[in-house]
């Protein structure tokens, strides 16, 4: 069911708490090196704004260990700057979450008044789901939105506990949310056929119950990345130095049984005789990796035929890139399927994390359907979890 949305909640002259998701990437001087989460949250949060609201933004930035020393770097300062530069309105970003300094804030907040909390995590009962503290953080505002889907899956008192405090018709999701679940809803409900799926990334454990669920559903299971060749090895194909998951080998076996013909391993591979930039590079066949070298890439052939069976599907999910793409030399099988996604008339999904990084990367993401702002999130809703921070949300 479609959940309440931040239009259907009335936020005139409200204050609304916002569970943003701006754990962005960062620069080595602490700059946002990254900023699409924050771009993505926009439209919730102006919305708001407009229809005479004010924000209260709470967000996790990292992972702070407790030490005030060690988690400077996780204050949320820079993002709070970028915000304020995107948005073009001032942000008040306080110093603490729940203490003096965030109430006083909260309290003098105007309709059109922007304040950041500081980074929620750096209050123990954020992971904890401490309901002490959740009525503490419920306290400073009217109203709750959820606009953090990369952290969906994540039962902390921001995501759980937080909007329990609020009357029903006070609970909301935000229109990041909201787009997230309507293209889970198209790839786990309602895909148009051929459905295909390209499945990336290193290790079958991380991705197996995401792929067991995806083979329920899709045509067409294309597979690359360092996971290849725990698949080829599970076969008794030469590998030769390639990363392999030695004890997942039964595992790979049960998955290209269960897979039948559905699943596509490259047919031929880039390697290296070294894993890194500046190595020696050759193509080989399926099953000619040399003794001593290291699958780094999907071949040519493979990139080919993975772009005519994207060219012809009606639905794509794509979950890892093909190689390490962060390496020039070993990119262009990641970069292929990108641009295969990225030309296709069909309806295309791009998951999180890395892949997510490919697709900005290669000026492709506005040429795709939708980009995910959830890595672990996005995976685990392919795996079909419900998450707790959705159910507290009422349906529309």
């Amino acid at each position: 069911m479609p959940k309440q949305t931040v239009r259907d909640i009335d936020v005139t002259g409200k204050k609304v708490l916002v569970r943003v998701d701006f754990n962005v990437p960062q620069t080595a001087d602490g700059k946002v090196a990254d900023d699409r989460r924050i771009r993505g949250a926009l439209p919730t949060l102006t919305s708001i704004l407009q229809r005479g609201g004010s924000l209260i933004l709470v967000s996790h930035l990292g992972r702070p260990t407790g030490d005030p020393a060690a988690d400077a770097p996780f204050r949320l300062d820079p993002v709070a700057a970028r915000l304020q530069e995107l948005i073009e309105r001032p942000v008040l970003k306080v110093r603490d979450t729940v203490g003096p300094e965030a109430q006083a804030a909260c309290a003098a907040l105007k309709p059109g008044g922007i304040v950041m909390l500081e980074n929620v995590r750096f209050n123990k009962g954020e992971k904890k789901g401490d309901p002490a503290f959740a009525v503490q953080l419920a306290d400073l505002a009217d109203c709750y939105v959820n606009d953090a889907f990369g952290t969906c899956h994540r039962d902390e008192a921001s995501m759980v506990a937080v909007p329990e405090q609020f009357p029903a018709e006070r609970r909301a999701i935000g229109f990041l949310v909201d787009k997230e679940l309507e293209i889970l809803d198209t790839l786990l409900r309602a895909p148009r056929h051929p459905y295909v799926a390209v499945m990336g990334g290193a290790k079958v454990s991380d991705k197996i119950l995401v792929i067991e669920n995806l083979l329920k559903k899709v045509d067409r299971l294309l597979v690359g990345g360092a996971m290849t060749y725990t698949f080829l090895k599970a076969q008794g194909l030469p590998i030769g130095s390639s990363r392999v998951e030695a004890d997942k080998l039964d595992l790979a076996r049960q998955v290209l049984d269960l897979a039948g013909e559905k699943l596509v391993l490259p047919i031929d591979h880039l390697v290296a005789d070294q894993p890194r930039a500046g190595a020696q590079t050759k193509v080989v066949g399926r099953d000619e990796i040399p003794d001593g070298w290291f699958g780094m890439d999907i071949g040519p052939a493979a990139a080919a035929e993975y772009g005519a069976i994207i060219k012809q599907a009606g639905t794509v999910v794509w979950n890892g890139p093909m190689g390490m793409f962060e390496v020039e030399a070993f990119a262009a099988g990641t970069r292929s399927v990108a641009e295969s996604l990225a030309s296709s008339p069909a309806v295309t999904a791009v998951g999180g994390g890395e892949s997510a990084e490919a697709v900005e990367k290669f000026g492709l993401a506005d040429k795709v359907s939708h980009v995910s702002t959830g890595g672990g999130a996005f995976l685990e809703a392919l795996e079909g979890k419900v998450f707790n921070a959705l159910k507290v949300i009422p349906d529309r």
